[in-house]
């Protein structure tokens, strides 16, 4: 049986756990916590990031995150809270989803960048082109 964008949402958003900008910078003042941007490169280069987090795209999570792959990155530890956010939320929760998928327990999905700003979180500002 064929499933849509839809169903995916919810059985998402059901899984990860979504938190406020507040309750994301608590959980980053504790320490042991890596935050993933999952925007395309072009997304972050023209708004920045989150201060200090981890740029790792859509395409590339699983590939980043699983411990098995050739292209995994060491941040990834599971025994790490990880926040996940993207431009308005969607792909962070299927992010969170695949995340909890390949054995992360603590996910957590802080949703769209614009609410982190405007919530007055700390960012990384965009790197000028040609630099």
């Amino acid at each position: 049986m064929a499933t849509s964008v839809k169903q995916m949402m919810e059985a998402a958003n059901a899984a990860v756990p979504r938190v406020t900008p507040t309750q994301a910078r608590e959980m980053i003042a504790k320490g042991n916590t890596l935050v993933i941007d999952v925007r395309d490169a072009p997304e972050v280069e023209k708004s920045g990031k989150i201060a200090g987090s981890q740029h790792v795209s859509r395409g590339m999570l699983e590939f980043r995150a699983d411990p098995e792959s050739p292209y995994h990155d060491k941040n990834f530890a599971k025994d790490k809270t990880i926040i996940v956010y993207c431009a308005s939320g969607g792909r962070s929760a299927l992010s969170g989803k695949v995340l909890k998928e390949l054995g992360y327990d603590h996910v957590y999905n802080l949703g769209a960048f614009k609410d982190w700003v405007e919530a007055g979180g700390a960012i990384d500002k965009p790197v000028e082109s040609g630099m």
